[in-house]
């Protein structure tokens, strides 16, 4: 008898999994549309906040949502747990909400048994799979903290005990941009712990009219579910697997680094208008965001024009304007567009001093 070699065992075994991947790409990839398609059904427009919804999501993000009353919000994040076949629950903030209110308290309890008292924890509504976080800037930084603590390590700690949350585990926190009078605004670092800033527009004129004739009539849309929870957990660790080409690495890095008014050779327009920029969770989050969007997209490498497609949503919440920036009406995403004109490619820049050799 003679032993198998081990370099064509290893060959196969490494054939075999990039075969797993490609099935599993073409499986997000078709569970993609059919998601859209599912949505569709109850959500009219609003393309681009489902698209960067589910690019968070399988990214292991947590999004927060800012839009005026009546953008159907609420309705969004509800119909996406309905069609991942996720548990789903929405906590509304209010001043007199305290931290055990969401994550739970141990309440003293008979046993029928012995008779004795014994202290038994009760689970708040931070154990779920999908958590719509109504009004985040409405509840005291108390509070706050407590759901951005669970967002950050994934359990809750009541007393001395840890108790894990379900996996997997997404936010979804709203804001209105309108009334800010009795409100506590997110601090900076705790809105840096949010993968997306995502800005909910108007629907168009043509999208106004099918919400009217749609939602005014008895017909309730029967949508069905796509993905269970294994099967997204599945999916986020293909996510990560996505290999990245240097210049992508280098393109988010520089267009990151771009947006701190002290980095040596940052424009002009980045001095006056930003007091504050970027950390490198930003640059984490444009990497790990183009990846799920390559995916979604049927495709197993990501580009740069992945990371310019999630640049608005990434940076527009971790950039500080100043008073001049305010005082001239320049927004943090005027500055996004700005720096993703001026920073250029990798690519690009090697293109170009070979032009000039």
């Amino acid at each position: 008898m003679t032993d198998t070699p081990e370099k064509p065992r290893a060959a196969s075994r490494e054939l075999d999994a990039r075969e797993r991947e490609a099935q599993a790409i073409k499986g997000l990839a078709t569970a993609y549309t059919r998601m859209r398609e599912e949505i569709g059904k109850v959500i009219i427009g609003q393309r681009e906040t489902v698209d960067q919804l589910l690019i968070s999501l399988f990214s292991r993000g947590h999004c927060l949502l800012v839009g005026v009353p009546g953008l159907a919000k609420t309705l969004l994040v509800s119909t996406i747990a309905r069609i991942l076949h996720l548990s789903f629950r929405r906590i509304q903030f209010t001043p007199d909400l305290m931290p055990s209110d969401i994550t739970g308290t141990d309440v003293l309890q008979d046993d029928p048994e012995t008779g004795r008292r014994t202290f038994q924890f009760m689970q708040g509504p931070l154990f779920t799979n999908v958590l719509l976080a109504d009004e985040i800037n409405r509840t005291p930084p108390k509070t706050q903290a407590a759901l951005l603590e669970a967002m950050q390590e994934r359990h809750v700690t009541v007393g001395s005990s840890t108790y894990r949350l379900p996996n997997p585990f997404f936010v979804l926190a709203t804001q209105n941009p309108i009334e800010q009078e009795g409100t506590y605004p997110l601090p900076e670092a705790q809105l840096d712990r949010f993968m997306f800033n995502i800005v909910v527009n108007y629907p168009s004129s043509a999208e106004e009219l099918r919400i009217l004739k749609q939602t005014t009539g008895g017909e309730e849309p029967d949508l069905a579910p796509v993905l269970t929870g294994r099967q997204i957990l599945a999916l986020q660790e293909v996510v990560r697997k996505v290999p990245v080409a240097e210049h992508v690495f280098v393109y988010a890095r520089d267009l990151v680094r771009a947006t701190r008014p002290d980095e040596p050779g940052a424009p002009d327009f980045v001095k006056e208008y930003i007091s504050w920029g970027a950390g490198p969770r930003a640059g984490q989050y444009l990497i790990i965001g183009a990846k799920a969007r390559a995916i979604l997209e049927g495709r197993f490498h990501v580009t740069t024009d992945d990371v310019r497609a999630i640049a608005h949503p990434v940076l527009r919440h971790r950039i500080v304007t100043t008073f001049r920036a305010d005082s001239e009406n320049i927004s943090p995403d005027d500055i996004v567009d700005m720096l993703l004109k001026k920073v250029p490619v990798e690519i690009e820049k090697r293109a170009e001093r070979l032009v000039r050799k």
